[in-house]
């Protein structure tokens, strides 16, 4: 593999969890990579499906770990799911969500009810109860449309992965019958979503992340270049009998930088 490899790529969308840190722990080689792809002249967009932060709460949490956020920050499944159902008119829902999220909902000029919303939104909602179970069943039963921030079926965590919005989307299809309309990576409204908050070219884009499904996929499924690094929850094994073709693999993104150039 050769330096000019990637060349034309003017912004590198970086995964968060799995890819720059895991759980608390940020990898060694996070901030040298960050760095130099800064002093290369590229730059770079973190974006995650997790969607029970906001976007300036992830900010906030990068400064902790001592990450800087970067020219373009954060985007979250939230923020993209927040643009989707706005564009779409629907802004009275009832939303499965942590008080974070709610909030961007508001601050957005959403409704949150559970009184004739015009859809049911579930986003990773670690404070989900029974309640709010029944109460979406039974809205969802009623003929009410169904969207969620995401796919991801579990969400990196230490000692081990803890369920996440996808294990809850097969919770209701089993329920309700209902499936919702996905937002979050590897689909295309948060590419969409992208594209036009930042203005790049489908060539000036490749997505890293540590996820065949959602991370490579999403590079593969909207056109712009999928770099998978093995640092989180893929190993060479699962890629293996994946039958998924990333358009490159790297251990980590320290690897990806000194094979590309832009590392120390």
């Amino acid at each position: 593999m050769n330096r000019d490899l990637l060349k034309n790529i003017r912004c590198f969308i970086l995964d968060m969890d799995g890819t720059i840190y895991l759980g608390s722990r940020v990898f060694d080689f996070t901030i040298p990579f960050l760095s130099a792809l800064t002093a290369s002249g590229r730059e770079y967009l973190f974006l995650t499906n997790n969607s029970s932060l906001s976007a300036a709460d992830y900010v906030k949490k990068l400064e902790r770990l001592g990450i800087p956020a970067g020219k373009n920050g954060v985007i979250t499944s939230g923020d993209a799911t927040i643009e989707h159902l706005k564009n779409a008119g629907l802004t009275r829902v009832f939303l499965m969500g942590t008080e974070s999220l709610m909030n961007d909902f508001k601050h957005n000029g959403f409704t949150l009810t559970d009184d004739k919303p015009a859809a049911v939104v579930l986003g990773f909602d670690t404070t989900i109860t029974y309640e709010k179970i029944r109460t979406a069943n039974d809205l969802l039963l009623s003929g009410t449309p169904f969207y969620a921030t995401h796919p991801d079926l579990v969400c990196p965590y230490l000692p081990h992965p803890i369920p996440d919005t996808g294990a809850m989307i097969k919770m209701f299809e089993a329920s309700s019958g209902v499936s919702p309309i996905v937002i979050g990576k590897p689909n295309a409204p948060m590419a969409s979503a992208i594209m036009r908050r930042y203005g790049y070219s489908l060539d000036e884009i490749a997505m890293v992340g540590d996820r065949l499904y959602t991370d490579v996929k999403f590079g593969l499924n909207n056109g712009f270049a999928s770099i998978l690094v093995l640092s989180g929850e893929t190993d060479s094994a699962m890629l293996g009998e994946s039958g998924i073709a990333p358009d490159h693999v790297f251990s980590d993104i320290g690897e990806m930088g000194r094979i590309l150039g832009i590392g120390p």
